[in-house]
């Protein structure tokens, strides 16, 4: 589990992948707007494509304070040969605008770097989703390139 000020990073296991593509509720801690789409997509990888390791699988961001999911973040498997790992984030309606993303962006970068097997992390956005460019901008990712879909971003790991 990676832990922030206002969050925790949880792996998402199995059982819980097939309640979020379920949508079933019961007994879950989660906001209102949480499973999003997204989140039922990611949920259906995991269950197809169990993550080998978990903590660079799909994580639930869950609030510290009240226990709520509010969305999921997560890295596409492990780093590859060049240490480059893809990751992507998503929080409910009613979470955005708190800075969650934020916060649960900059602590997946942390933790990814201290492993020490990690050198890039690198995601994409359109170009309209100006949330998430910010999100990742503030959390210390610069924007690459961009083509005529999607804008590239990237973040490195610190010189030792």
């Amino acid at each position: 589990m990676i832990e922030t000020e206002r969050l925790r990073l949880r792996p998402l296991t199995l059982e819980q992948a097939g309640q979020v593509v379920a949508g079933d509720r019961a007994g879950q801690a989660w906001s209102a707007g949480y499973p999003r789409d997204d989140d039922r997509d990611v949920a259906r990888m995991a269950l197809a494509h169990p993550a080998a390791e978990p903590s660079f699988g799909p994580l639930q961001i869950v609030t510290r304070d009240a226990g709520l999911v509010v969305g999921g973040i997560g890295f596409f498997g492990p780093p590859d040969a060049d240490g480059v790992v893809e990751l992507g984030y998503g929080v409910a309606p009613e979470a955005e605008g708190r800075g969650y993303a934020t916060e649960a962006l900059r602590g997946l970068l942390r933790y990814a770097f201290v492993t020490g097997r990690v050198r890039r992390a690198i995601a994409d956005t359109t170009h309209g989703n100006v949330g998430s460019q910010r999100v990742m901008e503030k959390a210390g990712m610069r924007r690459t390139r961009s083509d005529e879909r999607l804008r590239y971003y990237e973040a490195t790991a610190p010189a030792a």
